[in-house]
Protein backbone atom coordinates (compact mmCIF):
# COMPACT_ATOMS: atom_id res chain seq x y z
CA UNK A 1 0.00 0.00 0.00
CA UNK A 2 3.02 2.29 -0.04
CA UNK A 3 3.22 2.47 -3.80
CA UNK A 4 2.57 5.46 -6.05
CA UNK A 5 0.66 3.55 -8.71
CA UNK A 6 -2.45 5.72 -8.39
CA UNK A 7 -0.41 8.92 -8.30
CA UNK A 8 1.79 8.70 -11.31
CA UNK A 9 -1.00 7.46 -13.57
CA UNK A 10 -3.22 10.41 -12.55
CA UNK A 11 -1.89 13.15 -14.80
CA UNK A 12 -3.74 16.21 -13.45
CA UNK A 13 -3.51 17.60 -9.92
CA UNK A 14 -7.05 17.64 -8.41
CA UNK A 15 -8.91 20.96 -8.60
CA UNK A 16 -6.37 22.39 -11.03
CA UNK A 17 -5.18 22.23 -14.63
CA UNK A 18 -1.63 21.38 -13.60
CA UNK A 19 -0.26 18.29 -15.32
CA UNK A 20 2.20 15.84 -13.81
CA UNK A 21 5.24 14.58 -15.64
CA UNK A 22 4.45 11.09 -16.91
CA UNK A 23 6.63 8.56 -15.08
CA UNK A 24 7.42 5.09 -16.45
CA UNK A 25 6.74 2.28 -14.00
CA UNK A 26 10.44 1.50 -13.85
CA UNK A 27 11.31 5.06 -12.77
CA UNK A 28 9.05 5.54 -9.74
CA UNK A 29 11.64 4.53 -7.15
CA UNK A 30 14.29 7.12 -6.38
CA UNK A 31 16.87 4.34 -6.66
CA UNK A 32 16.13 4.09 -10.40
CA UNK A 33 18.59 6.40 -12.23
CA UNK A 34 16.92 9.33 -14.03
CA UNK A 35 19.37 12.26 -14.09
CA UNK A 36 17.14 14.35 -16.39
CA UNK A 37 14.11 14.10 -14.07
CA UNK A 38 12.78 17.64 -13.66
CA UNK A 39 9.01 17.69 -13.04
CA UNK A 40 6.91 20.87 -13.00
CA UNK A 41 6.41 22.66 -9.69
CA UNK A 42 2.98 23.50 -8.32
CA UNK A 43 1.57 24.75 -5.04
CA UNK A 44 -2.09 25.71 -5.13
CA UNK A 45 -2.83 29.46 -4.95
CA UNK A 46 -5.58 28.55 -2.47
CA UNK A 47 -2.88 27.89 0.16
CA UNK A 48 -1.66 31.49 0.23
CA UNK A 49 -2.69 33.40 3.32
CA UNK A 50 -4.08 30.33 5.10
CA UNK A 51 -3.04 30.28 8.76
CA UNK A 52 -2.85 26.45 8.79
CA UNK A 53 -0.61 26.26 5.69
CA UNK A 54 3.16 26.48 5.44
CA UNK A 55 4.90 29.31 3.64
CA UNK A 56 7.15 28.76 0.65
CA UNK A 57 10.57 27.48 1.71
CA UNK A 58 13.10 30.29 1.88
CA UNK A 59 15.76 31.77 4.16
CA UNK A 60 12.90 33.20 6.23
CA UNK A 61 10.97 29.89 6.39
CA UNK A 62 13.05 26.77 6.96
CA UNK A 63 11.05 23.99 8.67
CA UNK A 64 12.77 21.51 10.97
CA UNK A 65 11.95 18.30 9.15
CA UNK A 66 11.77 14.88 10.84
CA UNK A 67 10.91 16.63 14.12
CA UNK A 68 8.00 17.93 16.14
CA UNK A 69 7.98 21.71 15.95
CA UNK A 70 7.06 23.23 19.30
CA UNK A 71 6.25 26.63 20.70
CA UNK A 72 5.81 27.20 24.44
CA UNK A 73 5.78 23.41 24.98
CA UNK A 74 2.92 22.95 22.50
CA UNK A 75 3.24 21.05 19.22
CA UNK A 76 2.60 23.48 16.37
CA UNK A 77 3.57 21.15 13.51
CA UNK A 78 4.26 17.43 13.33
CA UNK A 79 6.89 16.82 10.65
CA UNK A 80 7.67 13.26 11.78
CA UNK A 81 6.80 10.54 9.28
CA UNK A 82 5.33 7.17 10.22
CA UNK A 83 7.75 5.78 7.62
CA UNK A 84 10.83 6.88 9.57
CA UNK A 85 13.27 9.65 8.70
CA UNK A 86 12.95 10.98 5.16
CA UNK A 87 15.61 12.74 3.11
CA UNK A 88 15.88 16.50 2.85
CA UNK A 89 17.54 17.88 -0.28
CA UNK A 90 18.41 21.57 -0.67
CA UNK A 91 15.97 22.38 2.14
CA UNK A 92 13.07 20.38 0.63
CA UNK A 93 11.67 17.12 2.05
CA UNK A 94 11.72 14.19 -0.35
CA UNK A 95 8.76 11.80 -0.74
CA UNK A 96 9.93 8.55 0.94
CA UNK A 97 8.16 6.31 -1.55
CA UNK A 98 9.20 7.69 -4.90
CA UNK A 99 8.69 10.13 -7.75
CA UNK A 100 5.22 11.58 -8.30
CA UNK A 101 5.80 13.74 -11.38
CA UNK A 102 5.23 17.04 -9.57
CA UNK A 103 7.25 19.22 -7.18
CA UNK A 104 5.94 21.66 -4.57
CA UNK A 105 3.02 21.09 -2.21
CA UNK A 106 0.18 20.73 -4.71
CA UNK A 107 -3.00 21.00 -2.64
CA UNK A 108 -1.38 19.99 0.63
CA UNK A 109 -0.83 22.53 3.38
CA UNK A 110 2.46 21.24 4.76
CA UNK A 111 5.84 20.36 3.37
CA UNK A 112 6.66 16.73 4.14
CA UNK A 113 4.08 14.48 5.83
CA UNK A 114 0.47 15.65 6.11
CA UNK A 115 -1.23 13.52 8.76
CA UNK A 116 -4.83 12.34 8.46
CA UNK A 117 -7.03 9.88 10.35
CA UNK A 118 -9.75 7.60 8.97
CA UNK A 119 -12.52 5.97 10.97
CA UNK A 120 -13.92 2.72 9.59
CA UNK A 121 -17.13 1.68 11.35
CA UNK A 122 -18.23 -1.85 10.39
CA UNK A 123 -21.01 -4.34 11.04
CA UNK A 124 -22.07 -7.68 9.60
CA UNK A 125 -24.75 -7.77 6.92
CA UNK A 126 -27.57 -9.74 8.54
CA UNK A 127 -30.88 -11.26 7.52
CA UNK A 128 -33.63 -8.85 8.58
CA UNK A 129 -35.86 -11.73 9.70
CA UNK A 130 -33.61 -14.12 11.65
CA UNK A 131 -30.61 -11.86 12.29
CA UNK A 132 -28.10 -14.38 10.90
CA UNK A 133 -25.01 -13.27 9.04
CA UNK A 134 -25.42 -13.29 5.26
CA UNK A 135 -22.69 -15.18 3.41
CA UNK A 136 -21.39 -14.39 -0.06
CA UNK A 137 -22.49 -17.10 -2.48
CA UNK A 138 -19.02 -17.54 -4.00
CA UNK A 139 -16.59 -17.12 -1.10
CA UNK A 140 -18.99 -18.48 1.56
CA UNK A 141 -17.64 -15.79 3.90
CA UNK A 142 -19.79 -13.32 5.85
CA UNK A 143 -20.31 -9.89 4.30
CA UNK A 144 -19.19 -6.74 6.09
CA UNK A 145 -20.68 -3.27 5.73
CA UNK A 146 -19.02 0.04 6.58
CA UNK A 147 -20.27 3.59 6.93
CA UNK A 148 -19.17 5.49 3.83
CA UNK A 149 -19.54 9.11 2.82
CA UNK A 150 -19.74 10.78 -0.57
CA UNK A 151 -17.27 13.66 -0.73
CA UNK A 152 -18.43 17.11 -1.80
CA UNK A 153 -15.22 17.56 -3.81
CA UNK A 154 -15.20 15.05 -6.65
CA UNK A 155 -18.27 13.06 -5.52
CA UNK A 156 -16.18 9.97 -4.72
CA UNK A 157 -17.26 7.62 -1.96
CA UNK A 158 -14.80 7.45 0.89
CA UNK A 159 -14.09 6.53 4.50
CA UNK A 160 -15.04 9.31 6.93
CA UNK A 161 -11.88 11.07 8.02
CA UNK A 162 -9.76 14.18 7.79
CA UNK A 163 -6.64 16.00 8.90
CA UNK A 164 -5.09 15.66 12.34
CA UNK A 165 -4.61 18.98 14.11
CA UNK A 166 -1.19 19.87 15.53
CA UNK A 167 -0.63 17.91 18.73
CA UNK A 168 -3.93 16.02 18.38
CA UNK A 169 -4.18 12.30 19.04
CA UNK A 170 -5.00 10.55 15.71
CA UNK A 171 -7.72 8.47 17.38
CA UNK A 172 -9.43 11.64 18.62
CA UNK A 173 -9.12 13.20 15.15
CA UNK A 174 -10.66 10.12 13.52
CA UNK A 175 -13.61 10.18 15.91
CA UNK A 176 -14.09 13.93 15.48
CA UNK A 177 -14.10 13.69 11.70
CA UNK A 178 -16.49 10.73 11.76
CA UNK A 179 -18.96 12.63 13.93
CA UNK A 180 -18.73 15.70 11.71
CA UNK A 181 -19.08 13.89 8.37
CA UNK A 182 -21.33 10.93 9.20
CA UNK A 183 -23.46 12.32 12.06
CA UNK A 184 -23.41 16.08 11.36
CA UNK A 185 -22.21 16.85 14.88
CA UNK A 186 -21.25 20.44 14.02
CA UNK A 187 -24.93 21.35 13.71
CA UNK A 188 -25.91 19.94 17.12
CA UNK A 189 -26.47 22.07 20.20
CA UNK A 190 -24.28 21.25 23.24
CA UNK A 191 -26.91 19.06 24.94
CA UNK A 192 -27.63 16.97 21.85
CA UNK A 193 -23.91 16.65 21.17
CA UNK A 194 -23.37 15.40 24.72
CA UNK A 195 -26.16 12.84 24.25
CA UNK A 196 -24.60 11.72 20.96
CA UNK A 197 -21.21 11.25 22.58
CA UNK A 198 -22.71 9.10 25.31
CA UNK A 199 -24.26 6.95 22.59
CA UNK A 200 -21.11 6.40 20.57
CA UNK A 201 -18.24 6.65 23.08
CA UNK A 202 -18.35 3.03 24.27
CA UNK A 203 -18.21 1.90 20.65
CA UNK A 204 -15.39 4.32 19.88
CA UNK A 205 -13.34 3.03 22.79
CA UNK A 206 -13.24 -0.43 21.20
CA UNK A 207 -11.57 0.84 18.03
CA UNK A 208 -8.32 -0.76 16.83
CA UNK A 209 -5.65 0.68 14.55
CA UNK A 210 -5.48 -1.32 11.32
CA UNK A 211 -2.92 0.83 9.49
CA UNK A 212 -0.59 3.74 10.12
CA UNK A 213 1.68 5.02 7.39
CA UNK A 214 2.02 6.52 3.93
CA UNK A 215 -1.03 6.37 1.68
CA UNK A 216 -1.47 6.70 -2.05
CA UNK A 217 -3.32 9.96 -2.60
CA UNK A 218 -3.92 12.13 -5.69
CA UNK A 219 -2.58 15.16 -3.79
CA UNK A 220 0.87 13.67 -3.12
CA UNK A 221 3.91 15.38 -4.59
CA UNK A 222 7.67 14.89 -4.46
CA UNK A 223 7.82 17.24 -1.46
CA UNK A 224 4.48 16.75 0.34
CA UNK A 225 2.51 13.58 0.95
CA UNK A 226 -0.37 12.07 2.91
CA UNK A 227 -0.02 9.65 5.81
CA UNK A 228 -2.91 8.26 7.82
CA UNK A 229 -3.97 6.36 10.90
CA UNK A 230 -6.89 4.06 10.03
CA UNK A 231 -9.04 2.89 12.93
CA UNK A 232 -11.68 0.17 12.73
CA UNK A 233 -14.63 0.21 15.12
CA UNK A 234 -16.68 -2.98 14.71
CA UNK A 235 -20.14 -3.85 15.99
CA UNK A 236 -20.60 -7.57 16.42
CA UNK A 237 -24.22 -7.69 17.53
CA UNK A 238 -26.10 -4.82 15.91
CA UNK A 239 -25.70 -2.09 18.53
CA UNK A 240 -25.35 0.47 15.72
CA UNK A 241 -28.90 0.07 14.45
CA UNK A 242 -30.09 3.13 16.38
CA UNK A 243 -27.30 5.41 15.15
CA UNK A 244 -28.80 8.26 13.11
CA UNK A 245 -26.55 8.91 10.13
CA UNK A 246 -26.63 12.40 8.66
CA UNK A 247 -24.08 13.83 6.25
CA UNK A 248 -22.26 16.95 7.40
CA UNK A 249 -19.07 18.97 6.91
CA UNK A 250 -17.26 17.72 3.76
CA UNK A 251 -19.80 14.96 3.08
CA UNK A 252 -22.88 15.23 0.87
CA UNK A 253 -24.24 11.72 1.53
CA UNK A 254 -23.67 8.98 4.11
CA UNK A 255 -24.82 5.35 4.08
CA UNK A 256 -23.87 1.75 4.87
CA UNK A 257 -21.89 0.18 1.99
CA UNK A 258 -21.27 -3.53 1.45
CA UNK A 259 -17.57 -4.36 1.45
CA UNK A 260 -16.37 -5.96 -1.76
CA UNK A 261 -13.24 -5.70 -3.92
CA UNK A 262 -15.29 -4.00 -6.64
CA UNK A 263 -15.93 -0.87 -4.55
CA UNK A 264 -14.83 2.36 -6.24
CA UNK A 265 -13.46 4.58 -3.47
CA UNK A 266 -11.39 7.76 -3.14
CA UNK A 267 -7.60 7.45 -3.46
CA UNK A 268 -6.31 4.31 -1.70
CA UNK A 269 -9.27 3.88 0.66
CA UNK A 270 -10.03 0.53 -0.97
CA UNK A 271 -6.70 -0.76 0.43
CA UNK A 272 -7.70 0.23 3.96
CA UNK A 273 -11.07 -1.47 3.53
CA UNK A 274 -9.33 -4.62 2.32
CA UNK A 275 -7.22 -4.65 5.49
CA UNK A 276 -10.39 -4.48 7.59
CA UNK A 277 -12.09 -7.25 5.59
CA UNK A 278 -9.05 -9.49 6.03
CA UNK A 279 -8.87 -8.71 9.75
CA UNK A 280 -12.45 -9.92 10.23
CA UNK A 281 -12.07 -12.83 7.79
CA UNK A 282 -14.94 -11.36 5.77
CA UNK A 283 -15.82 -11.65 2.10
CA UNK A 284 -13.55 -9.74 -0.24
Amino acid sequence: MTLNQYIYHLQTIPRSDQKRLIIPDTKVKWSAPWPEYNPPEYSSPSLKGQAWADLEISEQFAPTFNQMERKDDHVVRNRVSYMGDYKVLNGYPINPVGRTGIKGRGLLGHWGPNHAADFIVTRWLRDRVNGKQILNEDSKKPILQFIGIQRRHGNEWAIPGGMVDAGEDPAHAAQREFLEEAMNSQELDPKNLEDLMETVQEMFDRGITVYQGYVDDPRNTDNAWMETTAINCHSEHGCLEHWQLQAGSDAKQVTWLEITSSLNLFASHINLIELVANHHKAHW
